[in-house]
């Protein structure tokens, strides 16, 4: 009941004219980025950061929030038009969705993947207000050395799982931890690495460090290495669907929505296997098959994209309750949350229950918002796609000088911005994640503090960190996370080799 309650006082606040404003805004900008092939979530909330410094917090990660799952919304356009995935977790809704389009029925396709989202992103935000309080429940007894294990599994997490080498990740990694510990000691009080620079006595903004990784870093790489590229659309046919293809899309929906969920829930998750599981599971269940690969068949476009959106609105339960981030724009948001100097983890369900709550109605009403947006509006946003890429990127960069210098009024910050923007292009280039150096930054002071919180309690003994039952588990977490995923390849090597052989 006490649930229910928090949730009917979350809606009254996110109900507000404002909040209702911005909830709009952060869908059709979300819906945008979406639409627009090689711009994802986690840039467009990077160069909209700034506006933390004159925002109400509320209204800001409600905002912040509609960007995010707008994205996946407005993804499936491009995928299904052009075949060019906008996030990883639409890869697979371009398989099917490409094809059904150019056997002209792009509308269906657009149709199921726009309700798909709806129904996946409900029931997910429903699983989020009554599970996320029970972790934050449990999560809440943690001590200095749990919390500080907890922030180690973080920092795995994000740069064994967001990248294709754990190696790059971990190198991201410990870049963003250096740069977190630039400024005074929490705890000595000593200036550290700031080389004598009087900004730098402050420690670097998260702010400018996201934009300039994920925005300017993003812009230039595009600029510098991508060039013109030539996109071939497929004709737009009426959005709707058949009776038949209903009774084929609402199973996949609903079987998708309970696949994408868990992957979303757990530190290790993320949209790209749920979304591979669920095409795999209505190819194998489907009375089509035929369909798959030729034609294209609408459950291999209804699953992957309920899949994709369940995953993605479930990342806020890991996010809310332990400050573990499991995505790019995660990452980003928990940037946004520190700039108002609000740590997500156990106790945010407690001393900021209002903000939550209403973070989490705004789900319910932006999910209502962005079917409205996508099924009726779908003709204007395919003419975003004809937006010239010069003018697109030229704009991203505008942007984020204009929010840096804003902040300060620096040319110190600028200067800074354009650095660790060089940086970006330099780590896209050669498949350096990018998370985990935001992740490194914001995480990074914390823990160290944590560790010797824990390190005062067990009188100087690294002991303190196995002690508890918990602290355990967590470490068994950890090691899981590291050797996995390289079992599972050594594992799919030698099944290939012994297919080959």
């Amino acid at each position: 009941m006490d649930i229910l309650n928090s949730l009917l006082a979350g809606f009254a606040t996110a109900a507000t004219p404002l909040n209702l404003m911005w909830a709009f805004v952060g869908c059709v900008i979300g819906t945008a980025v979406g639409v627009l092939p090689g711009i994802g979530p986690a840039v467009a909330v990077a160069m909209l950061l700034p506006i933390t410094t004159k925002v109400d917090p509320t209204a800001s990660l409600i905002f912040f929030a509609g960007i995010y799952y707008g994205a996946m919304y407005g993804g499936s356009t491009t995928s299904i038009l052009l075949n060019t995935p906008g996030e990883s977790g639409s890869m697979v809704t371009a398989m099917e969705g490409n094809k059904m389009a150019k056997s002209g029925r792009a509308g269906a396709a657009l149709a199921t993947a726009a309700i798909g989202s709806f129904v996946a992103g409900t029931i997910a935000t429903v699983v989020v207000s009554f599970f996320a309080p029970l972790v934050a429940n449990y999560a809440v007894r943690l001590g200095p050395p749990e919390y500080f294990l907890l922030m180690v599994l973080a920092f795995t997490t994000v740069s064994a799982v967001l990248g294709k080498s754990t190696l790059r990740g971990m190198a991201a990694l410990f870049a963003g931890l250096a740069l977190g510990l630039v400024g005074i000691d929490q705890i000595s009080g000593q200036a550290r690495y700031t080389g004598g620079v009087p900004e730098l006595m402050d420690g670097l903004e998260v702010v400018l460090i996201a934009v300039g990784l994920f925005a300017v870093g993003e812009a230039l790489y595009h600029v510098l290495y991508e060039g013109r590229v030539q996109e071939t659309q497929n004709r737009m046919s009426k959005v709707h669907m058949t009776k038949q293809e209903w009774r084929r899309s609402w199973p996949a929906w609903l079987r998708a929505t309970f696949i994408g969920i868990p992957f979303g829930t757990i530190p290790a998750g993320g949209s790209e296997i749920p979304t591979f599981l669920s095409y795999a599971t209505e190819k194998k269940l489907s009375a089509h098959k035929n369909e798959f690969g030729t034609t294209g068949a609408i459950e291999g476009v209804a699953g992957p994209e309920a899949a994709n959106n369940a995953a993605i609105t479930a990342t806020l339960i890991p996010l809310l309750t332990l400050g573990i981030p499991t995505s790019n724009t995660t990452a980003i948001m928990l940037g946004a949350f520190q700039n108002y100097g609000i740590q997500p983890g156990p106790q945010l369900f407690d001393r900021n229950a209002a903000l939550v709550w209403a973070l989490i109605a705004s789900m319910f009403i932006g999910n209502l918002m962005l079917l409205i947006l996508n099924l009726p509006l779908v003709g204007l946003w395919v003419k975003l796609l004809r937006i010239p890429k010069a003018y697109l990127y030229a704009g991203i960069l505008i942007f984020a000088t204009l929010g840096v210098y804003g902040m300060r009024q620096s040319a110190f910050d600028l200067v800074l911005l354009y650095v660790i923007g060089l940086l970006g292009v330099l780590m896209r280039r050669y498949d350096f994640p990018t998370a985990p150096v935001v992740v490194g930054m914001i995480l990074g002071p914390l823990a160290e503090a944590q560790m010797r919180n824990a390190l005062s309690i067990g009188e100087g003994k690294w002991t303190v960190f196995i002690d508890r039952p918990v602290s355990i588990v967590l470490l068994s977490i950890v090691i899981t996370v590291l050797v996995l995923p390289r079992l599972g390849k050594h594992w799919a090597a030698r099944r290939m080799a012994a297919l080959q052989g």
